[in-house]
């Protein structure tokens, strides 16, 4: 592999694992070697971002319908980088680490805000452990719930820590803040709202120290909703045109909104809108188990209101179930369903199309 740029890097060895450090602060004549699939991806990107052309192929989850791979400017990816690294305060030579595939937007985004604020980057395989042998604090870095759950005890050397990919639960939220208390941290740690067409997120909502409910758009990104109550967003400096989403949300302040639900996955169930994402938001308070809240097709209903629950059923799981206070009678599931293993895209969203399909659609 031929890298078309110049930078200094080193090896940092902690306990068995080599741990690749970029620094993007001291460019030299050293060319890179890479030791694993992840840094060798994460070299071919860089290929491309230090080339002559103006743009990059990102590709999309596939959370909301079939992945595509689609092309942005560099220059729109420089500002977005930007965005984020003034909002967190990132200054040159801050130690950030990656551990997100770099395929997405979301592992894009650490190497360019990485080469636009001359940080030292870290890289680590994304695992559900990405941080095991952390041993040293450093400034930034960006992980999945799922990495999160399984990353508490080392959360108190993370300075700034955004959590992305999909949706916080409310239990995951109790234990950040459980870890951090024991560990007497100063750590931040922040909830991302975006999606690959805004490169990466737009607005964070603080989870520690303090929670807050609403999330809060950045600079230079203006936010209203349509007719529908579905959020649209004016970021000139990320994309000229307004972005219409199709997630319900609730604006204050201007620039502060709440998240309600995407409006394609509203359930009509006997003339009342039920939002899904909120209901697994409380379910998810009682239980560890992922949840999913689905309509199906009803002929005195319209739709019925379903509870997909990840695990086997007992008697402790259905009592806890059992004990959800809902605030409306109708948001109580007519059925819950229990499966071994609820379908995911490949960065770790729920894939509600496919279960659907799985459960109901099965020839």
């Amino acid at each position: 592999m031929q890298v078309l740029f110049e930078l200094f890097f080193k090896f940092t060895v902690v306990l068995d694992t080599i741990l690749m450090q970029i620094d993007f602060n001291n460019l030299n004549m050293n060319p890179l070697s890479f030791n694993s699939e992840f840094e060798a991806k994460i070299g071919n990107f860089l290929d491309e971002w230090f080339s002559d052309s103006e743009t990059v192929k990102v590709q999309t989850s596939g959370s909301t319908g079939t992945p595509k791979i689609f092309e942005i400017e560099k220059k729109r990816m420089v500002n977005s980088a930007e965005m984020t690294c003034n909002f967190l305060g990132l200054k040159k030579g801050d130690t950030a680490l990656i551990c997100l595939p770099v395929e997405y937007i979301s592992g894009k985004m650490m190497v360019v805000r990485s080469v636009v604020r001359k940080l030292k980057l870290i890289t680590s395989n994304p695992s559900v452990k990405p941080v095991e042998h952390l041993k040293d604090k450093i400034d930034f870095c960006a992980m999945t719930p799922l990495q999160v759950e399984n990353s508490l005890d080392t959360l108190y050397l993370i300075k700034n820590l955004i959590i992305g990919g999909a949706a916080v639960s409310e239990i995951l939220k109790d234990k950040i803040l459980q870890a951090l208390a024991a560990s007497d941290a100063s750590t931040r740690i922040f909830e991302t709202y975006g999606m690959s067409e805004t490169l990466s997120h737009i607005a964070l909502k603080q989870i520690a120290p303090q929670a807050e409910e609403y999330f809060k758009a950045f600079d230079n990104v203006e936010i209203s909703t349509d007719q529908r109550g579905c959020l649209k967003i004016f970021a000139p400096k990320i994309n000229s045109e307004i972005l219409q989403t199709n997630d319900l949300v609730d604006i204050i302040n201007g620039n502060q909104f709440r998240f309600l639900g995407r409006i394609d996955n509203v359930i009509n169930s006997g003339g009342a809108k039920i939002f899904p994402e909120q209901l697994e938001a409380l379910v998810k308070k009682e239980i560890p188990n992922e949840a999913v809240f689905i309509g199906v097709d009803d002929e005195s209903l319209g739709q019925k209101l379903i509870l997909v629950i990840e695990g086997k059923s007992s008697e402790e799981l259905n009592q806890k179930l059992s004990a959800v206070r809902y605030q409306e009678k109708f948001h109580r599931p007519k059925e819950i369903i229990f499966v071994e293993k609820i379908p995911r895209t490949p960065n770790g969203k729920v894939n509600r199309i496919e279960l659907k399909k799985a459960l109901f659609h099965k020839n």
